[in-house]
């Protein structure tokens, strides 16, 4: 198998509900976000993707959330803004493009702050 990764970052704010503590309140990260892809094959110049269409495609979904109240859009509505549901989101958006075709996305690791992070795994990846 092979696998490559890249990194970008965004800042947002947001609040947990159902939660009892300061992070209630609405607060902001400056999140740094990881996806890993894998495939069996390389294409015919030895590249399992391309790291700039990786790169482009998670670029598209942090735009999405860059500089935003997370709470306020359609999927964390009422779904909670977590660490954890917004490194599934991501690996939701990038797994349905087209662009990182054979490849699949095996983890989504998004930081919070420099010291704790959530991964998000597909089953069987």
């Amino acid at each position: 198998m092979f696998e490559i990764v890249v990194e970008d970052i965004f800042s947002a704010a947001h609040k947990l509900r159902n939660y009892k503590g300061k992070c209630e309140n609405v607060h902001g990260h400056n999140w740094k976000v990881q996806v890993a892809v894998y495939g069996r094959d390389l294409d015919n110049r030895g590249l399992l993707l391309d790291f700039t269409v990786l790169k482009a495609e998670l670029k598209k979904v942090l735009q999405s959330l860059d500089h935003k109240d997370i709470n306020n859009l359609p999927f964390f509505r009422k779904i909670n803004p977590t660490s954890e549901n917004i490194a599934f989101y991501v690996h939701k958006k990038i797994k349905n493009s087209p662009a990182i075709k054979p490849a699949r996305v095996k983890s989504v690791t998004v930081w919070e702050s420099d010291r704790q992070y959530a991964i998000y795994t597909e089953e069987g990846s």
